[in-house]
């Protein structure tokens, strides 16, 4: 009986022996024919896709109903994470850098600029055809008028974008998006200790200067069609730069909204310093197809790489190069560059009376004031008509 059985169940057809059975299913090769081989690096793609695709649908629906979307678990977050979004990225960093013939130029950018609302006007080169591949169309350069920096503010916007979020930083912890937050010191990584007797001082009172200090955040989301490159807010010198190497994971607001501490997970490039309320920082942080962080002033950077070890970070100190004290920056100087859109989180030490000018989900523009303190600050002379140096 059970060899009739198996009889029913065995074929050939063109040279291949099919074998089912109850309990697993093999496919003999007999030469003719090449074995059938997995491929998970697709499968895996295309599952991890339609699972987070199912996943923002379902949090809008929420956000349609009214009720708060719930964050992701650590089993969703990590299918996300295996997601191959650095090879990804560094795939779209090759293919940016192609050469695109002459007549596709315009197509190409054309349509990139309907899908994502790209306002040329304001680019120094108009022209579509002088830009040679998709990342010098990223990383255009504006026209030097369209940017000019706000006198009444000592504290501008770094970037085109988005406000996410702004405020005090409470209890070492800062808001990613309302109601969603991540550690300070997961975020900026170890402080260095003043002395011994602040072994047990919290990572924000580390940072502070002053007791009639407090610490302020903001956070400004490029999308893929804003000014891809990013500027100094204010007059300020960089100590150090911290590199910490991580996920590629979208920093979308609707994912921002799900993944917790998805700031501390993606890779990103700290630049710590001063300016003239005590301490300063500023974070670019990488996000998909986004891998390439650049700062100017630094040529050592290399972010993206091929390899890297889990929760490691590399601290590149300014202080003892060349620059003595570090580097200095003026408010409104280039400062650096991502390859498509990104996020920029400011963390600053300021006067408690300090006030932002913003609104969350607000757009902003490269130079236009953050906030200011309630005391008039100093006039800063000719400044309502300078522009991005």
């Amino acid at each position: 009986m059970a060899a009739a059985l198996l009889r029913m169940f065995v074929s050939t057809s063109s040279g291949r022996v099919f074998t089912h059975s109850c309990s697993q299913q093999r496919y003999l090769n007999t030469g003719r024919v090449s074995r059938l081989r997995p491929k998970p690096l697709p499968v895996l793609f295309v599952t991890g896709c339609g699972y987070l695709g199912y996943q923002y649908y379902k949090r809008s629906c929420q956000e349609v109903d009214g009720s708060a979307p719930a964050l992701a678990t650590p089993t969703q977050v990590a299918l996300y994470r295996s997601l191959p979004t650095r090879l990804l990225s560094r795939a779209w960093g090759r293919l940016n850098e192609v050469e695109l013939p002459t007549w596709l130029r315009k197509p190409v950018y054309s349509l990139y600029i309907w899908t994502f609302g790209v306002n040329m006007k304001e680019a120094a080169v108009e022209d579509l055809h002088q830009y040679r591949n998709l990342g010098e169309f990223f990383r255009r350069r504006l026209k030097h008028a369209v940017r000019p920096l706000c006198a009444s503010s000592s504290l501008l916007s770094p970037a085109d974008g988005k406000i996410l979020h702004f405020g005090l930083v409470k209890n070492s912890e800062v808001e990613q998006v309302k109601g969603v937050t991540y550690s300070l010191e997961n975020f900026l990584g170890p402080q260095k200790r003043k002395s011994t007797d602040s072994s047990s001082l919290s990572i924000r009172d580390l940072l502070l200067s002053s007791p009639d200090n407090d610490l302020f955040h903001v956070v400004v989301y490029l999308a893929p069609g804003d000014y891809h490159c990013f500027h100094s807010p204010t007059d300020w010198r960089v100590e150090l730069r911290r590199h910490f190497p991580g996920s590629l994971m979208s920093v979308n607001p609707g994912v921002a909204r799900w993944v917790k501490e998805l700031f501390c997970l993606n890779e990103r490039v700290v630049l710590s310093g001063q300016w003239q309320h005590g301490f300063f920082s500023f974070t670019a942080v990488g996000a998909t197809n986004v891998g390439s962080i650049r700062i100017y002033f630094d040529q050592e950077l290399q972010t993206n790489a091929p390899h890297y070890s889990k929760g490691s970070f590399c601290d590149h100190s300014y202080v003892s190069s060349a620059a003595e004290g570090g580097v200095a920056l003026q408010r409104g100087e280039a400062l650096g560059e991502f390859n498509l859109g990104s996020t920029i989180v400011l963390l600053f030490e300021a006067p408690k009376d300090f006030s932002f000018s913003l609104k969350s989900g607000q757009p902003i523009r490269v130079g236009e004031g953050l906030g200011h303190l309630c005391l008039a600050e100093e006039p800063r002379g000719a400044e309502p008509h300078q522009e991005l140096v």
